[in-house]
């Protein structure tokens, strides 16, 4: 099979290997679509993953090629949604059914070979029946909206209660449209890029602020996610909360954060709540936030189509991260199509 293969960060290799065994306890899948998550930018151009050489890519969706012995209530062809977490299920977190905290978890394109590549063996457990006729790459982004429902549960957010999103990349402009799902009025996008804040008007935003722009702090939403995990954008998150307002960090920062003397105050004065938000699984696992978002994806309610920047034969996707390294392009969804789409 085709494989993208890196061997250290920014060493992505296009190679042909052998399709992977499967196990009683999994499937193999044969993947349809699979989005580039903007960790595995990091991850694939400076950080590298915990084991390598590895296949990264885990936003994926797929239908199933082979059946594990043990595998019941699938079918060969059927098209499934991937959670990407393996949790160890053992652990007191895993007891408790909080598998995002999970303290021995394995995962799909991080930790084990994922998704950059014609097929992937899952575990049964890993495995979210989609509805058949569903556009894979739909499916493929029930990842990031799970997310982002994610991220927003960890707060109150009802009618008539005003949102606000920092970080208008795929997970931010699924943040708005939930936020608007559930009843936010008003929801303030704000983001470095133009281009991005048309993306947040049409995914539903009333508001929309460049990042320098100094009236955005004062804003004063009840509920702010933050998507972009920079230190400029997570002191604006603070202070774009109102009176008792709560604040979800999402982003994943490459670096130490401080926060400003004048963000700290405001954080006290206005006692503000600051929750941290990691992946997107619950109970039963993968969770409500994978079951709803899916339903909502399928339904047309929870819309991705215009969210897709780029779509990408696997062979494209080395000289895509260094046009991502090199800068300049704008890009949101980079969607990859490992086989012909599904």
């Amino acid at each position: 099979m085709r494989s993208l293969v890196m061997y250290k960060p920014g060493d992505l290799r296009l190679e042909d290997r052998p399709i992977p065994e499967y196990g009683p306890d999994e499937v193999l899948v044969r993947v349809a679509a699979c989005g580039v998550c903007g960790s595995d930018i990091p991850r694939m151009l400076t950080k590298g993953a915990h084991r390598m050489p590895i296949i990264c890519g885990h936003e994926f969706s797929g239908r199933i090629a082979k059946l594990g012995s043990n595998v019941k209530g699938f079918v060969e062809g059927e098209l499934v949604a991937i959670p990407p977490l393996i949790p160890c299920r053992k652990c007191d977190q895993c007891l408790t059914t909080n598998y995002s905290r999970c303290k021995n978890y394995s995962y799909i394109g991080s930790r084990r070979d994922g998704a950059y590549a014609e097929y992937v063996n899952v575990p049964i457990g890993n495995l979210l029946k989609a509805p058949q006729t569903l556009d894979a790459r739909a499916v493929a982004m029930t990842d990031p909206a799970s997310i982002a429902l994610h991220a927003i549960w960890k707060a109150p957010m009802t009618a008539g209660k005003r949102g606000a999103v920092v970080g208008c990349g795929p997970i931010g402009l699924f943040a708005i449209q939930w936020l608007r799902m559930l009843g936010a009025t008003e929801v303030a996008a704000i983001d470095v890029s133009e281009r991005k804040l048309e993306l947040a008007r049409e995914a539903g935003a009333t508001h929309t602020f460049l990042s320098d722009d100094a009236s955005a702090a004062g804003f004063g939403a009840d509920l702010v996610i933050e998507g972009a995990g920079v230190p400029s954008t997570i002191n604006l998150a603070v202070r774009m909360a109102g009176p008792g307002g709560h604040v979800v960090f999402i982003g994943i920062p490459t670096r130490d954060i401080t926060l400003d003397l004048a963000t700290f105050g405001h954080l006290l004065r206005q006692e503000s709540s600051l929750h941290g938000s990691w992946n997107s699984f619950g109970a039963p696992f993968p969770g409500p936030q994978w079951t709803v978002a899916l339903d909502k994806l399928a339904s047309g309610e929870l819309r991705w189509e215009f969210i897709i920047s780029h779509e990408l034969d696997l062979s494209e996707l080395a000289g895509m991260f260094e046009r991502i390294k090199a800068g300049g392009e704008f890009f949101s969804k980079i969607m990859v199509h490992p086989t012909p789409t599904t």
